[in-house]
């Protein structure tokens, strides 16, 4: 579905008219000669045994290798397929089952995560400002939350709240008491180069709403964070989260307090080793194809022009 149509002369484009003429041809994708599925189907027995004997017999976690085997059925039609017919012409087609993984399937994962961010898109998100959060955690400590679903759970809603106070406290310094902003959060699992790094994406509306007496709802823009807005905002969830750790580690739950100690040196002081925050510039949400705001480079998108990384907090 586009939210945008073009209109070009025949002549202006080379070859455009013979194109238009062409019906469209639905090719299933030839998922078993593409090279990642070749590489998995030829190596994987055998990285299966080294790991199992690297491991002392243990081997890899039974998700993982469920998700490796099933991503080999992606697309094959030897694994099951769905016929469809045209009630019109009585035209029919085979379409080959899918895996629907989440971890290296890129045929899956690009259509969960292009049919989610038209979601935000249509569906989620106001047309107002928004701002992109992120939040690290030291090694220990995101190692544990990657096995730890309850516990990463719980260190977002820390993160979450911290944010929503944030905007709240400075609509009240800014005179609009009693506004509200909303959050919508996505949890990466990975870093740049495949390794452990759960670490949270969130998008912020980038202000407050605020309740008029007849029920309107009107929306204040926030001012751009400071740099000591942003420091503050990191040492609370820090200190937040060390809290967390201790309260469940007191009711038996097994957790690493040592994962969040820092050395009394500089402003390590206050953030603490491997903890850090990205914020992203406030980009318009765009309505539609035309990329309004700035940054936004295409549908359900918000890629930053400028970053404050604060590599100098993390370890």
């Amino acid at each position: 579905m586009y939210h945008s149509l073009s209109i070009v002369p025949v002549g202006a484009v080379p070859h455009l008219g013979a194109m238009a003429l062409q019906r469209a041809v639905y090719r299933p994708r030839d998922a078993e000669h593409t090279v990642l599925h070749q590489v998995v189907a030829e190596h994987l027995e055998a990285f299966l045994r080294a790991v199992a004997e690297a491991g002392d017999g243990a081997g890899l976690p039974q998700f993982v290798e469920r998700e490796f085997r099933e991503f080999l059925t992606c697309g094959v039609f030897e694994h099951g397929a769905a016929r469809l017919r045209c009630e019109g012409c009585a035209r029919e087609h085979l379409v080959p089952f899918s895996c629907k993984g989440r971890a290296w399937c890129p045929s899956c994962g690009g259509r969960r995560m292009t049919e989610r961010a038209a979601h935000l898109v249509d569906a989620v998100l106001p047309q107002v400002p928004v701002r992109q959060w992120v939040l690290t955690v030291p090694y220990r400590l995101r190692y544990q939350m990657a096995w730890n679903h309850g516990l990463s759970r719980a260190v977002l809603r820390v993160f979450t709240r911290v944010l929503l106070n944030v905007y709240a406290r400075g609509a009240r310094a800014c005179g609009v008491p009693g506004g509200r902003t909303g959050s919508v959060t996505v949890l990466q699992r990975a870093g740049s180069g495949l390794n452990v790094n759960l670490h949270f994406h969130t998008l912020v509306l980038d202000g407050v709403f605020t309740e008029a007496p007849g029920g309107a709802l009107a929306f204040r823009p926030a001012p751009a964070p400071t740099d000591a807005e942003v420091a503050a905002a990191l040492a609370t969830i820090r200190h937040r989260v060390q809290r967390l750790l201790v309260r469940r580690a007191g009711r038996g739950r097994r957790t690493w307090k040592a994962s969040i100690s820092t050395p009394t040196c500089g402003c390590r002081q206050t953030i603490g080793r491997g903890w850090s925050v990205c914020v992203a510039t406030s980009c318009v949400r765009p309505s539609s194809w035309s990329s309004r705001g700035r940054g936004t480079t295409a549908r359900g998108s918000w890629c930053s022009s400028r970053w404050s990384s604060w590599s100098g907090w993390r370890r």
